[in-house]
């Protein structure tokens, strides 16, 4: 090999040797942890989390207008920016009462195909990341009236966050029958 010819190579072999030295002081390479995010809310005293693909936004509940011959947790329907969205009462939904007073609970909006529901919640916790490996799928449900819309849960410091699936629920045939009978 002639000195031309490897003088990029002892160029390439000194910037190695020097990147070698300069790392010594670096911290030793960790593996990245992967997170899942979603929206944390509070429903009768329990966390959830939403996954942040089902939630269009969070708002405060909107004044709204009553529908005589509904549901008793379809509260009524709104105007939010000029367009029309049902509001749900999720706890209602799920035969239970809230403790909250109406004003200070919140709205977690679905906007989905042609449905656009927002749902009461006790409480809004905001963004929520887990990592992916504490991703529990098979926790017993404690509460059976919400088993159809959990799909396990993550851990985080000894507490369980059940994933609350508003898709879920807004595909059960009886959210979506809203006109009370009989």
């Amino acid at each position: 090999m002639s000195a031309t010819a490897s003088a990029p190579y002892i160029k390439l072999a000194e910037y190695h040797q020097r990147c070698r030295e300069q790392a010594r002081d670096l911290p030793m390479q960790q593996d990245a942890v992967s997170y899942w995010s979603g929206v944390g809310f509070v429903l009768d005293g329990k966390k959830y989390v939403a996954p942040l693909d089902e939630v269009s936004e969070i708002l405060t509940v909107p004044s709204y207008t009553r529908i005589p011959g509904a549901q008793s947790w379809m509260k009524g329907i709104a105007n939010v920016r000029g367009r029309l969205m049902t509001v749900m009462d999720l706890s209602g939904f799920l035969e239970k009462s809230s403790p909250i007073q109406e004003r200070r609970r919140r709205l977690l909006v679905l906007d989905q195909d042609d449905l656009y529901t927002g749902m009461t919640v006790d409480e809004v916790l905001g963004m929520q990341h887990f990592p992916i490996d504490e991703f529990v799928e098979s926790l017993p449900v404690s509460d059976p009236s919400v088993t159809g819309y959990v799909r396990g849960a993550y851990r985080r410091e000894g507490e369980y966050w059940s994933v609350f699936s508003l898709s879920r629920l807004a595909e059960d045939p009886r959210f979506m029958q809203v006109a009370r009978t009989g």
